[in-house]
Order: C-alpha cells, then sequence, then structure tokens
C-alpha cells in the first residue's frame, strides 16, 4: 500500500460523532489491503495527483447508521467512494479506472459528484460500469 492507508479507508465522521467502532477485522482488512494495492494505488498512480476516499470499510453498525445498502460491499471492504475534488476530475479518475480494466463495480455516482470502485479478492470481478443519477 503506496498512497493510501487501512485507517484512512476506516475512517467516518459518522462514526466517531456516533462512537461506533469501524475497525476491520482481518479478512475485511485484507480486502482493503486488495482494493488499495490492485486499484487505489495505480489510479493515483496514474493520475499523478491526491485522491481522497470519501468512504471506505463500514461496519455493520455504521452501515444501518447511514442507511447504508444491505448488501453494500462497503462492508466487506471492497469498495471505496473516491474524489479529485470537482466533477471533471472525477470524470477523469472514472476513465483511468475503465482503462486499468481491474474493478468489480464502478459507479459515477450523480454526474461526477463522486466515484464508487469496487474490487474482489477472489477475483470474480464483473467490470460493471453503472451511472446513478
Amino acid at each position: 500500500m503506496k498512497y493510501f492507508t487501512i485507517e484512512e479507508l476506516c475512517r467516518s465522521n459518522t462514526a466517531k460523532s456516533l462512537n461506533i467502532d469501524n475497525t476491520p477485522p482481518r479478512e475485511i482488512r485484507e480486502n482493503l489491503e486488495a482494493l488499495t494495492v490492485h486499484v487505489l494505488d495505480v489510479l493515483r498512480e496514474r493520475y499523478g495527483k491526491p485522491v481522497r476516499v470519501n468512504s471506505g470499510y463500514r461496519s455493520a453498525e455504521l452501515n444501518d447508521a447511514i442507511k447504508g445498502a444491505a448488501n453494500s460491499q462497503h462492508l466487506k471492504g471492497e469498495a471505496a467512494d473516491i474524489t479529485a475534488g470537482s466533477k471533471e476530475e472525477n470524470k477523469k479518475l472514472f476513465k483511468l479506472i475503465i482503462q486499468h480494466g481491474v474493478y468489480d463495480q464502478l459507479i459515477d455516482e450523480k454526474d461526477y459528484s463522486w466515484i464508487h470502485v469496487s474490487y474482489k479478492r477472489d477475483g470474480k470481478n464483473r467490470k460493471q460500469v453503472l451511472y446513478v443519477k
């Protein structure tokens, strides 16, 4: 892991304000490391500028608190919501991820307000691209 840390991928203002422990167990930590090594670090290297993680791992309690999807890949440490700071830059990130070709699910959230990217350590990555308006 070159550009990102496990702590960064688990940081949550909501968890902090509600006193929710968002520490991942070992298997989830391994998923976060795989997501970082195979997708996030490669993306950061190719992009050449900082990329911020808005949301990474979510414990079940945190996911419930934010009303996240019950089957969210964030619960498994397989997903991160990221941004480069603007819709224009996020669109560039989106295209770089597609070019890289290593991801499970890639979602343009609300016209590039942020990007959801996931990766499955087991190698069964769907390369699914979605656009949520």
